[in-house]
């Protein structure tokens, strides 16, 4: 179980006086932040690159949304960045037929999928913590895009809060795409090894740093380093110092230093694991 320490960080958080030089580590890769959704997204790209972080995927989450991380990384011109296609389960009542539409336009397209690196499906999935949209109409929206995944070839994304044995239950009944990822992981070490089962990855945000997030920290530990990803999730989930911030990919080589040290490595090996990792999650290898 992770501790606290007097100033309610968890005792194993990544401090400012630790020997860790967080500008000298280079190759980290967010896999899952929502960059298109900022004012000035070229200057949190900048800042980005300034903390060592090489590449990241823009994760869409509804058509609006993910029309703008395909502008955007069209857009930027960066060969390190890549866009998702998405319904979050808080959409789920739009329907899936949006994420088709837009597939199918992509695919369609001078140059298809691959010129518009979209590399994914997601994020799509359940969230029963809020159930902003009825939980039928989730499971049917997360069906759809399950297979949408698989049809065109896409990483799958999944998004799953406070609802693991209907996530579980969907993908075990269907057809799957060969790379799905759990973005923003949140189970413990129970639900690593069901993901893993499937032969899945495991997504790791700010959230490992939470002095109430135990479990997760656990799963963090336990999880093969050729399955093990980074994300910030950012605007959301700043890790620990920087909790209660706007989060950005900047902040990611936080994430990876404290699990880094969760696991017992160095962070710069850590980096260059998870990368690759990254890589071989999102078929860019």
């Amino acid at each position: 179980m992770v501790t606290s320490s007097r100033d309610g960080s968890p005792a194993d958080a990544p401090k400012p006086e630790d020997d860790l030089d967080q500008a000298g580590i280079t190759g980290w890769f967010d896999t899952h932040c929502h960059l298109q959704d900022e004012q000035r997204p070229l200057e949190v790209l900048q800042r980005a690159r300034a903390a060592g972080v090489s590449s990241m995927v823009c994760v869409g989450t509804d058509e609006l949304s993910s029309r703008r991380a395909l502008e955007l990384v069209r857009s930027s011109g960066d060969g390190a960045l890549w866009a998702t296609v998405g319904l979050h389960p808080h959409e789920a009542t739009r329907g899936a037929r949006v994420v088709e539409g837009l597939l199918s336009e992509l695919a369609c397209s001078p140059g298809g999928l691959v010129e518009a690196k979209a590399v994914a499906v997601g994020e799509c999935g359940l969230d029963y913590h809020y159930d902003h949209s009825p939980r039928e109409e989730q499971r049917e929206a997360f069906a759809a895009q399950v297979e949408l995944a698989a049809r065109y070839g896409l990483t799958l994304v999944v998004h799953t809060r406070n609802a693991w044995e209907d996530t579980l239950g969907i993908l075990a009944e269907a057809r799957l795409p060969e790379r799905v990822i759990f973005h923003c992981f949140t189970g413990g070490e129970p639900e690593a090894r069901r993901c893993l089962d499937l032969g899945a990855w495991l997504s790791f945000s700010g959230i490992v740093t939470f002095k109430s997030a135990g479990e997760v920290a656990q799963a963090a530990a336990f999880c093969p380093e050729e399955r093990l990803l980074l994300e910030t999730d950012s605007p959301f989930l700043a890790p620990v110092p920087h909790r209660g911030q706007r989060n950005e990919p900047a902040l990611l080589p936080w994430i990876g230093a404290a699990v880094a040290k969760l696991r017992g490595q160095a962070p710069q090996e850590l980096a260059c694991h998870s990368a690759a990792s990254a890589m071989a999650a999102f078929g860019l290898r």
